[in-house]
């Protein structure tokens, strides 16, 4: 099995804590790649539209993007993990999911991404974690994956693991090992399947599609859609 983790901060905090006990019971049967950020997506997308008017390689970040993007369609697991910061994810990683915008559904969502599973790590101090999740689930589910599991977790006390009451250590710990559990029980030889939700944004955007088609035959989202047999019958989670 492989993992490719999107990490939302480079400091090695309570997040940290609660994805390396989520990781430590898949290491022996997985490759594990991680990304860290800012660092390995360090610029802001600055709305240059070059993604989306012509191709993602033209993107002035493209060595990272394109990087990233390689180890997410290449894994079978998509692990992204987010303190809240002032209830949303942080900074970093919206920049980076930004970056992602030419693979949201109406413009040339990758065929790979409709069989995917992913988790989704947050913790907050009170509030928050749940809509920092949802940063990340909304980009997610726009890439065409169904299934995603979300661990959100309340500390409602100390921001330093150490500090955190061992009650509270060993009831997460317990969340994410069951997590685990979860994971370990699911046959990767095999896509994850498409639900309702997702297969209902796919036929809207395939009837955008295909009026923009109708009024530009050349136009670089459909020429993708049209390439890839989606305006036709063919689907891509089959």
């Amino acid at each position: 099995m492989k993992i490719t983790v999107i990490n939302g901060t480079e400091k090695q905090g309570v997040t940290y804590r609660l994805k390396e006990i989520f990781l430590d019971g898949l290491r022996d049967e997985a490759e594990i790649t991680e990304f860290y950020l800012p660092k390995d997506c360090p610029g802001f997308c600055v709305g240059c539209t070059s993604c989306f008017r012509t191709y993602e390689h033209k993107c002035k970040d493209a060595e990272y993007v394109q990087k990233i993007e390689k180890a997410l369609l290449s894994a079978d697991l998509l692990v992204f993990t987010s303190p809240a910061y002032v209830f949303h994810t942080t900074g970093a990683m919206k920049a980076m999911l930004d970056h992602f915008g030419y693979r949201w559904m109406p413009h040339r969502p990758a065929k790979e991404m409709f069989g995917k599973r992913a988790v989704i790590i947050t913790q907050c101090l009170g509030a928050g974690g749940r809509s920092a999740a949802k940063d990340i689930k909304d980009s997610l589910s726009w890439w065409g994956v169904s299934n995603i599991m979300v661990c959100s977790f309340k500390l409602m006390s100390e921001i330093d693991w150490e500090k955190i009451p061992e009650k509270k250590r060993r009831q997460i710990t317990a969340k994410l090992v069951n997590t685990v559990a979860k994971v370990k029980r699911i046959d990767f030889s095999r896509p994850a399947k498409t639900n309702l939700v997702t297969k209902c944004k796919f036929y809207a955007v395939r009837m955008l599609q295909t009026g923009l088609g109708k009024k530009d035959p050349e136009y670089t989202d459909y020429r993708y859609w049209k390439d890839n047999g989606w305006i036709d019958r063919t689907r891509p989670w089959k």
